[in-house]
């Protein structure tokens, strides 16, 4: 099983254990607050098996079918989440005004408090794993799932700390007010997700400093004349790149092939965590006014 696999599966695993726990003490105390944080342990649960689907599809090779692989199944994952996770910080805003609207008044603080502690301990720590297998994997949906369940840090923070202060104050208004914030902050963070994941969808380019690698790689080159056409795009763990390489016309192809395996092996080196396809189209002189881009 890979290391994306193991992650999602910890993530649901730790989903469904705070499920349990919220919904438990949620439903005794009557603590909206509680309940509301829950809901949102069951949106994680959903979007971490989802994650899990298209972790499993896009690590499939390409095939007759799927010529260049399904890596974009993990954009579309993103895109998904990002969703649910702006849905979660809608209803929590919902709750928030409700909350302020009625002045209604919670019950077993003492437990209530106990349970989103420990529930802030344990999502720390699932943070802090996925944020180990997203940087040495790459993989999109693992980052996604990892901001994911930060945001959740913070709104067990926010609950918490609302908590404490209702106890201490009795001011109700306190927890509408921490967990209006939190709700926007919550739909900002899943905007850039959402972003994210339709560039990728729609074939966006590298990343603009690997772009500029590259470039310098094919105009340093002293086997090349010139380049045109390059292109570059992004799918699961894959970074694709074509781009027509010019050379003299008296240059043997065999030498041609030595330049353009030379170039590959430098523009792999830009990140080894990645796998690089490319296609190198090899021109005896420059066509691109010939051809449209």
């Amino acid at each position: 099983m890979t290391l994306q696999k193991k992650a999602t599966l910890v993530a649901s695993a730790t989903s469904t254990l705070l499920i349990v726990i919220k919904l438990t003490i949620g439903f005794l105390s009557g603590s909206v607050a509680v309940l509301a944080s829950a809901i949102d342990s069951v949106l994680d649960l959903i979007v971490s098996l989802f994650n899990f689907f298209a972790v499993s599809k896009a690590e499939k090779p390409a095939d007759k079918t799927f010529n260049y692989g399904r890596g974009k199944i993990e954009a579309l994952a993103a895109v998904i989440e990002g969703t649910v996770i702006t849905v979660s910080g809608l209803y929590i805003f919902y709750e928030a005004v409700r909350k302020a609207l009625i002045q209604e008044e919670m019950k077993m603080l003492d437990i209530s408090i106990w349970v989103m502690l420990v529930s802030l301990v344990i999502t720390i720590a699932l943070v802090m794993y996925l944020n180990y297998v997203a940087k040495k994997t790459g993989s999109m949906v693992i980052k996604s799932d990892a901001l994911h369940y930060k945001t959740d840090i913070f709104t067990n923070v926010a609950i918490l700390v609302s908590l404490v202060a209702i106890q201490m104050t009795s001011w109700q208004i306190i927890d509408s007010i921490i967990g209006g914030i939190i709700a926007i902050y919550i739909i900002f963070e899943a905007y850039k997700i959402i972003k994210e994941g339709v560039y990728v969808l729609l074939d966006g380019a590298l990343d603009e400093t690997i772009v500029k690698h590259i470039e310098h790689i094919l105009a340093s080159d002293e086997g090349l004349t010139g380049y045109h056409f390059l292109k570059t795009r992004t799918s699961g763990h894959q970074n694709f790149v074509d781009v027509h390489l010019v050379f003299t016309s008296d240059l043997l192809l065999l030498e041609a092939h030595r330049v353009s395996d030379r170039i590959e092996a430098q523009i792999k080196l830009l990140d080894p965590t990645r796998e690089w396809v490319m296609n190198m189209h090899l021109d005896p002189y420059d066509d691109s006014a010939l051809e449209s881009y």
